[in-house]
Parts: C-alpha cells; sequence; structure tokens
C-alpha cells in the first residue's frame, strides 16, 4: 500500500509526522487524510490519533475529507474584505455555481474560507492548492479560473 511505503521511509518517531502527512497527501490521488489513515500513522509513530488529528487540524493545507481536484480557499482576514470594492467568495461562488464549503458537480473545485494567508498589504487574497494570487478583481478571478479550467 502506498501509506505503507512512505512510513518506511521515516523514523518511528513524533519528529516524522509533520514529513509523513505532508508527503501521504500529496502522493494520494485524492489527496486528503482519513480516519483509517490516521489510527496507521499513529500506530507506526507510537503517538496517539489525537496527537494526528491536531496537526491535521492546524495546517490549513491538510485535508481530512475528499474535496475537489483543486482547493480554492479566500482569505477571511479583515483586510481582504476591507481592501476590496467586491466580495471575493460571492465571484467564486457565481463562477463556480457552488456555494462555500462545496465541491463542483465535476469534482474539480471546492471552495472554503481560510485564516488570514498573510498577504495583507496585497490584498484581497485567496490561495488555490498551493499557489496564492493577490490583488484580485473580478476579472483577474475570472482569468484565474480559466487557466484551472484549461487543464481539467
Amino acid at each position: 500500500m502506498l501509506l505503507d511505503k512512505i512510513l518506511e521511509k521515516y523514523p518511528q518517531q513524533e519528529d516524522s509526522l509533520l514529513e509523513i502527512l505532508l508527503a501521504f497527501q500529496d502522493a494520494k490521488i485524492n489527496h486528503f487524510i482519513s480516519e483509517d489513515e490516521v489510527r496507521q500513522i499513529a500506530s507506526y509513530l507510537h503517538i496517539s490519533e489525537a496527537k494526528v488529528c491536531s496537526v491535521l487540524s492546524f495546517y490549513t493545507f491538510f485535508r481530512t475529507e475528499n474535496k475537489g481536484k483543486h482547493v480554492i480557499q479566500v482569505c477571511g482576514g479583515v483586510p481582504c474584505h476591507v481592501e476590496s470594492d467586491f466580495n471575493v467568495a460571492k465571484t467564486l461562488e457565481k463562477e463556480l455555481g457552488i456555494k462555500v464549503n462545496e465541491t463542483t458537480e465535476n469534482q474539480q473545485f471546492t471552495l472554503e474560507y481560510t485564516s488570514c494567508i498573510g498577504l495583507c498589504d496585497e490584498a484581497p487574497a485567496m490561495r488555490i492548492d498551493d499557489k496564492v494570487y493577490t490583488k484580485l478583481t473580478p476579472n483577474k478571478i475570472k482569468a484565474i479560473l480559466a487557466e484551472y479550467r484549461v487543464y481539467m
């Protein structure tokens, strides 16, 4: 199994947890870590499942449920709302035909809020997978989505 192959690359110590989670999530086709996989990782590292879950829930880039191929995270920080004369989330909802915390029917996009992305001076901002986009406008959002749709 994929998880077993990844686990054997790392020492059985708690310090390996973050690296294991990153490597495993990245290697999986659906890019999320299930409850059963949490149990396996915890057992391998001789730590509690709660410890694994706390790491998964702390970092916004980890997924614990099946989501779309591309996860769009809208910054929930105040500057991203104050610096904009439009609503980024509402624009994305309209363009994608879904609401926040939903996934498109074709499983290509999941839309969600995240805590501050850390680019307040370039607000408004959003992240798609691991790429951040700043100084958003409705037209810029449409162009960005068009790029991702080309590769579908």
